[in-house]
């Protein structure tokens, strides 16, 4: 960027830190939905077309692994066109996926809809998540956890009026509506996105606790912790997209789904309770777990979280009928499964630096996709064997992963992290020695 645009920029209201923390954290919140809220299509268009469950969730599953898999092109795309042109695109695709949606009449169109909102989601989150990063260059994690927990609790306002438009004017008016409204915004606020001055980010230094040595991404894919990392996202990332996928056809199958629920001064049915609660507690969740780990170290936050949704996992599991007992443990569960979008580039930029932190983080993120593509076959599951089933087998997968963080992640990174300081010590030398001669 030129002397003469930073200086239109400094002079800019918009050019400040906070402002452009809260217009990334908006846009976040535009597209949630497309993740979020989706679950509360699928028993509408199951009705209309009698597709089955399995077949309309890998829409679902199409959609995240797009969204996912492709964040490291469109951080490029951010490099060189910078974020407005990248998130005024995925607002265009947004709004265009929901309104193809609307008309869809065939599994392929529903496919290819889900397609252009991987798309254009992966644009939004990704842009916005490097934009705080590169505004807050001393407080990453705060930044990250902030902005991701926009995308977390997003569909929190829009869940209620969803479901309402659904049950009074069909889903393909949601949809349709929904998806103008959405798009709409996300490009409006696109134009408002800025980018951050030079010497702020190349002010960030990094603290004693991270990597002092910047690891390319082919350097992380010769190391073994990286891929603990990838099997540990995995396993969370899978329990959680298929809840996320599969609130409605859970609450449907248990017969809660509408059943008023009173808590906290409200009285709502039962999904539609804790379809707002659940974005809620993830939203928080998010930043809080950032922070915690912080204070204890990234391991020991991962167990606590790992134990607690499988804990609450359990409960679902015996008395997931109940809707209170629903409402209150699915918000529970939400909570702690959120921290994953904060937790893992946290660690990921400990342990292998700051340089190349965007790219690696993009490679990391790709295990949400593949979590994704266990989503039709726990709904497959769920049909043959019931949803206690599938719940038993996230309990697991999240005591496999809290494990992991204890006895196979935490030993590994104290060995990596030895490893990278000879390997610091040694350059280090090798400059000295060059001096001296």
């Amino acid at each position: 960027m030129n002397s003469s645009v930073n200086t239109r920029q400094s002079a800019s209201a918009l050019a400040n830190p906070w402002v452009q923390l809260i217009i990334g954290v908006l846009c976040m919140a535009c597209v949630a939905n497309l993740q979020y809220g989706w679950t509360l299509f699928v028993n509408p268009i199951d009705t209309k077309y009698h597709w089955g469950r399995a077949a309309i969730q890998v829409a679902f599953s199409t959609f995240v692994l797009i969204e996912t898999w492709l964040i490291p092109v469109e951080g490029y795309l951010v490099d060189r066109f910078g974020p407005r042109w990248v998130v005024f695109g995925g607002g265009v695709l947004v709004g265009l996926a929901w309104v193809v949606n609307s008309y869809a009449t065939s599994l392929g169109v529903l496919y290819f809809a889900a397609a252009l909102g991987g798309i254009g989601t992966g644009c939004v989150y990704g842009t916005c998540v490097g934009n705080a990063l590169k505004w807050f260059p001393g407080r990453r994690g705060l930044a990250a956890g902030i902005t991701a927990a926009g995308f977390g609790a997003g569909a929190a306002i829009t869940i209620g009026p969803i479901s309402t438009m659904i049950a009074s004017s069909g889903y393909e008016a949601a949809f349709f509506n929904f998806g103008l409204i959405q798009g709409g915004i996300v490009i409006v606020l696109s134009f408002l996105l800025l980018v951050a001055p030079a010497d702020m980010v190349a002010a960030a230094k990094p603290k004693a606790s991270q990597s002092a040595y910047g690891y390319t991404p082919s350097e992380v894919l010769k190391s073994p912790v990286f891929y603990v990392l990838y099997v540990m996202f995995v396993l969370i990332a899978a329990g959680g997209l298929t809840m996320a996928a599969s609130m409605a056809p859970i609450a449907k199958d248990l017969k809660i789904d509408k059943v008023p629920v009173e808590l906290f001064g409200f009285a709502l049915p039962a999904l539609t309770f804790a379809l707002s609660l659940n974005r809620i507690f993830d939203g928080v969740g998010r930043p809080f777990f950032g922070w915690l780990s912080d204070q204890i170290g990234r391991e020991y936050t991962m167990a606590i979280a790992f134990f607690v949704g499988a804990a609450a996992l359990f409960t679902l599991s015996q008395s997931g009928a109940n809707p209170v007992v629903f409402v209150l443990v699915t918000a529970l569960y939400f909570g702690v499964y959120g921290e994953i979008f904060s937790l893992f580039p946290a660690t990921q930029g400990d342990t292998f630096g700051a340089k190349y932190a965007a790219s690696n983080a993009g490679m990391l993120y790709t295990a949400k996709g593949a979590g994704s593509l266990l989503v039709p076959i726990a709904a497959g599951i769920a049909k043959a064997h019931g949803w206690g089933s599938v719940f038993s087998l996230f309990v697991a997968f999240n005591v496999i992963a809290g494990l992991l963080a204890l006895f196979v992640l935490k030993p590994m990174r104290v060995k990596h992290f030895a490893k990278t300081r000879d390997v610091v010590g040694a350059a280090a030398g090798a400059v000295a020695g060059t001096r001296t001669t």
